[in-house]
């Protein structure tokens, strides 16, 4: 099976890993720091912190922002569902603003629509969740200037996309935005196993995240209330969760930032290769905006239902006959079960829903060899002869 994502793992990554295991620190140690630090710095960011998954990192994120029980989170339908998750997490509602035709990510027409709507029935969000699908960046200046005129928070989940840049600048620099969030999956651009990070230039809100990925508890006495009795003591300030990264994982994430550049590159090829190869066949590739450097964490192609009879699902049973594991994303957050039982329906956002009734995503990942490359489009092309 040539899988549409897979994880590199090398034996620098394990001796880093196995240096860890016969170290004093296998949870929370020092390198969990050095991980932190090597990825805001990347980015551009002052702070980052690491947890156990991007959607424990969406969580915290949302609630350093103030989150809660009657605010209001948007965010993209074109997306897993953790990006909407978070907010209901915090208590507060959630909605979706339709995607652009061409980059699938979330339209800022229909956001600037659906703001002013918004703002006439006093029902503004308190946080936008745009989400850099794909590996490509939204268009955040777009959404910065929406921002400072309604005045919500911007959360970018670019669980998809470090290693990418936005008008030369990093995706993660936090020059548009609040608050940025990483996905160390395995099937992401690097990995950690399970894994993210928040990275943000807002002390506060670093402090305030640091704090709730740990049971909200402290250890500096600067923040505490009353007297420390010791050098032993700690206080729990509010409510958290047990979020923690281990060194182990900071262990492996940190020798695979020594690799991104290369990661993205090499995804970046293989997407050209597939936009050459593919041009002739009844699909729609995916669109490249110029102000953006994706870092191509998926390829996801559109059958196109007026060039061929043939429909998804049945190129999708094909491929994955002959041995490739082509996938799906997504399935529109508001169409699940969970979010139908608060009021979504079908055709609440037609953009989304026409895209993922064509929307396929071909095997993409930086070993992949331009032979089984090959395999995949002769298989597609051959399927929809």
């Amino acid at each position: 099976m040539i899988p549409y994502g897979r994880h590199d793992i090398t034996e620098g990554d394990i001796a880093a890993v196995v240096a860890v295991l016969r170290s004093d620190f296998i949870t929370q140690g020092p390198v969990i720091e050095r991980f932190e630090k090597a990825v805001a710095g990347y980015c551009g960011a002052s702070h980052g912190i690491a947890v156990n998954s991007a959607t424990s990192a969406l969580h915290i994120a949302c609630l350093a922002l103030g989150l809660g029980a009657g605010d209001r989170l948007w965010t993209s339908p074109i997306t897993f569902v953790a990006s909407a998750n978070c907010g209901r997490y915090c208590g507060a509602q959630v909605d979706f603003v339709d995607i652009d035709p061409l980059t699938y990510n979330l339209s800022v027409e229909a956001l600037a629509a659906k703001l002013a709507q918004a703002e006439t029935r006093g029902t503004l969000p308190k946080v936008l969740v745009p989400v850099h699908f794909a590996g490509q960046s939204c268009d955040m200046v777009g959404i910065r200037a929406l921002a400072d005129r309604y005045g919500f928070k911007i959360l970018e989940d670019a669980s998809h996309a470090i290693g990418g840049r936005y008008r030369d600048e990093p995706v993660g620099s936090c020059k548009y935005s609040d608050i940025t969030v990483f996905s160390f999956h395995p099937v992401k651009i690097i990995t950690t196993g399970e894994g993210g990070v928040a990275v943000t230039k807002d002390a506060d809100l670093a402090v305030r995240m640091t704090r709730l990925r740990s049971h909200g508890i402290t250890r500096d006495p600067r923040a505490m209330q009353g007297e420390s009795d010791g050098h032993w003591y700690y206080q729990q300030l509010e409510l958290g969760f047990n979020y923690r990264m281990t060194d182990i994982q900071a262990a492996l994430g940190y020798s695979q930032m020594q690799r991104l550049d290369t990661y993205v590159g090499r995804r970046q090829e293989l997407a050209e290769r597939y936009d050459t190869r593919l041009s002739e066949l009844p699909l729609v590739r995916p669109h490249r905006h110029p102000d953006t450097y994706s870092a191509c964490h998926l390829y996801v192609i559109q059958v196109d239902p007026e060039r061929t009879p043939l429909g998804r699902g049945v190129l999708f049973n094909r491929l994955r006959q002959e041995g490739i594991g082509v996938n799906v994303h997504y399935i529109p957050v508001h169409t699940q079960p969970y979010y139908r039982y608060l009021g979504f329906k079908h055709g609440d956002f037609p953009v989304a829903e026409r895209f993922y009734v064509n929307a396929i995503s071909l095997p993409l990942y930086p070993t992949m060899t331009e032979e089984q490359q090959n395999i995949v489009i002769e298989s597609i092309s051959m399927a929809l002869r």
